[in-house]
């Protein structure tokens, strides 16, 4: 077996943080108190006490413990241990890298598998990093500007001068995508994703439909986006997955997303224009 060399990257400005300030910081954003921190990972309240300021050094063990507890995700968990003096739990590769390359054919193939359907891939801060050849028709009419890479498919969605002119479900998608959104970035206490909600939310809001309108094809369990296209009005359902138990932190932020037709005319759509392609 190959040995396989493991890259880490960090944020500077946060390792510089004491671990003591880390550690609380992640402990208010879970909303819990020491003593609920401590009798969940076993510990004294006083022995996490010293630990917040700086009077104990915990062990390796310790630390992955208290990150488990608090779901600090794989990111953040490297700048605590990094913090403490210890080495990241988690390897960091792009994905272009050789070790990385099977990974990426196998996404690639899979989102294949998926046409005529829409399909496509995301890293953890919502840019494009593979799709479909049934993307790319859903495309027309966006601004050159917003496919130059990387792309960001939530900017893509909901900027005026993307996909959210030919949305016809504007308001709910709009206000679907901004809650995964907002939880996402309070998951995960990444500012990049912070900024991004700021800004999905400053574009302009679109009219709310009256109340108790539905469109036809609203489904009460989800949220489908009905899109204008050449091929006529499309209705999707997504359907998201990741990877289970990742080892390195660009594969565990990577976000398959699948579309399927919500109804028989989509269906039909999209199998009629993948003949054509």
């Amino acid at each position: 077996m190959r040995m396989l060399t493991h890259c880490y990257a960090f944020n500077m400005d946060t390792v510089r943080r004491p671990l003591g300030a880390l550690l609380r910081t992640w402990r208010n954003r879970r909303r819990l108190s020491q003593l609920d921190l401590a009798l969940e990972a076993g510990m004294s309240a006083r022995h996490l006490s010293f630990i917040e300021t700086g009077r104990a050094r915990p062990s390796r063990e310790m630390l992955l413990r208290l990150a488990d507890c608090l779901q600090i995700p794989p990111r953040p968990c490297n700048d605590v241990l990094l913090a403490a003096g210890y080495a990241p739990r988690f390897a960091e590769r792009p994905l272009t890298d050789p070790d990385m390359q099977s990974l990426g054919a196998s996404v690639q193939l899979l989102l294949d598998a998926h046409d005529p359907y829409p399909a496509l891939a995301v890293d953890g801060k919502w840019n494009l990093v593979f799709a479909n050849k049934a993307v790319a028709p859903l495309l027309a009419g966006v601004s050159p500007k917003l496919l130059s890479p990387p792309v960001n498919v939530l900017r893509l969605s909901l900027h005026p001068e993307g996909m959210a002119p030919h949305i016809e479900n504007l308001s709910e998608w709009r206000a679907n995508v901004l809650l995964r959104l907002q939880r996402q970035a309070e998951a995960s206490a990444d500012e990049y994703l912070d900024d991004l909600l700021r800004e999905l939310t400053s574009y302009p809001s679109p009219r709310e439909a009256p109340e108790g309108s539905h469109a036809v094809g609203h489904s009460p369990i989800a949220t489908p986006l009905r899109l204008r296209t050449e091929s006529g009005s499309l209705a999707f359902l997504s359907t998201t997955m990741v990877f289970d138990y990742p080892l390195d932190i660009n594969v565990s932020e990577l976000l398959i997303e699948v579309f399927l037709p919500a109804d028989a005319a989509t269906a039909a759509a999209l199998a009629q224009t993948a003949a054509g392609r």
